[in-house]
């Protein structure tokens, strides 16, 4: 079968591998569309980083792998023991991989297992090849009136349900976003589904200003010409916002909002940071404010967004700007994040199972 292996910086390639075979506990499937994620396009920079160069604790794979954690698909066939699913069911995979049994796991903190990984960037194949095996507990069923291209953008929108649904925030707040990227777009439909006072965002780019007011942010500023703190303060009543959420990872912004928050405020960090940032603590000391980094998302997230979307609480479909072939993600999908991200929320790969 045709899948999209990472080899190393720079280096993906469309090759011809085996099938994987559908195991007792297992679901095959036929990928439909696979998101390109933000974490697929640092490892074809700058990786390999999350992409294990030696075996896997739990895959025991290692580099050349294929690539795609955000898809949806049709199931093509079922392991022994699989009762949730069954052939031609339409379906979404929370892609952690985990062993269950460390201190973390036991306490259903899947995403934070001492010893995880993904599928698509740690091993059991991925979702940019034309068949992928699962274990039966990763596989969502969508219900119909939830699409398949949708289908693909549940792993993303549940980085942001999660972050929310773990945050001190409650309905009523206001609330600071910190990028209007894929995941700070996320973090403001989790929101829009939970009843905010104002959604303020931080942003540069003019086009990612504008999702972000599609998507239901009362507020835009610019850092590079507004005082943001002087800002949310004033529009939050001189107090500043309940509830930051950083999906930026940049250090000016982090420091912004910090000097942002009310007292007794939280910054919530959901951005990947590729070097070191700077926190003064005393930042945080005098107003008893408080940091926290959330990571992923947990068993429960996907089935809880994927009835937001049916319930039309949640609607993501603008954020899909750009669909293109599996023969053309590399110069169409990846190259494109990097030459023209500005313009781009979510390239969906179409693998032609729809």
């Amino acid at each position: 079968m045709k899948a999209l292996r990472f080899h190393g910086q720079h280096d993906l390639r469309l090759e011809d591998i085996p099938v994987p075979q559908c195991g007792s506990g297992q679901v095959k499937l036929k990928p439909a569309w696979v998101g390109i994620c933000g974490s697929d396009l640092h490892e074809y920079v700058g990786g390999p980083n999350i992409c294990p160069t030696s075996p896997h604790p739990l895959t025991g794979e290692s580099i050349p792998l294929v690539f795609g954690h955000e898809f949806s698909g049709v199931v093509e066939e079922v392991g022994e023991g699989v009762t949730r699913v069954k052939a031609g069911d339409r379906v979404v995979v929370q892609p952690i991989i985990y062993d269950d049994t460390c201190a973390a796991c036991k306490e259903s903190w899947i995403n934070c297992c001492y010893s995880g990984g993904f599928i698509g960037l740690s091993g059991w194949g991925g979702g940019l090849s034309e068949h992928v095996v699962a274990p039966e507990k990763s596989i969502y069923k969508i219900p119909d009136n939830v699409s398949l291209e949708i289908g693909a953008l549940i792993e993303p929108l549940s980085v942001g349900w999660h972050a929310v649904k773990i945050s001190p925030y409650k309905p009523g707040d206001s609330v600071l976003i910190l990028g209007g990227g894929p995941i700070g777009l996320a973090v403001i439909q989790a929101l829009k589904a939970k009843s905010p006072k104002q959604i303020i965002v931080s942003e540069v780019s003019p086009r990612r200003k504008e999702y972000a007011k599609q998507f239901g942010a009362d507020f835009i500023l610019d850092p590079t010409k507004d005082d943001v703190v002087s800002e949310c303060k004033r529009l939050c009543n001189g107090v500043g916002p309940d509830v930051a959420f950083d999906a930026a990872g940049v250090q000016s912004a982090l420091t912004q909002a910090i000097h942002s928050l009310r007292a007794h405020g939280t910054l919530v960090n959901i951005a990947v940071w590729e070097k070191s940032a700077q926190i003064t603590p005393n930042d945080l000391l005098f107003q008893e404010k408080r940091y926290m980094g959330i990571a992923t998302y947990v068993q429960g997230d996907f089935q809880e967004v994927i009835d937001a979307i049916s319930q039309g609480k949640m609607h993501p479909q603008e954020m899909i700007t750009k669909k293109i072939k599996l023969d053309d993600v590399v110069e169409e999908g990846f190259e494109t994040l990097l030459k023209d991200k500005d313009k781009q929320v979510k390239i969906l790969v179409d693998m032609g199972s729809n």
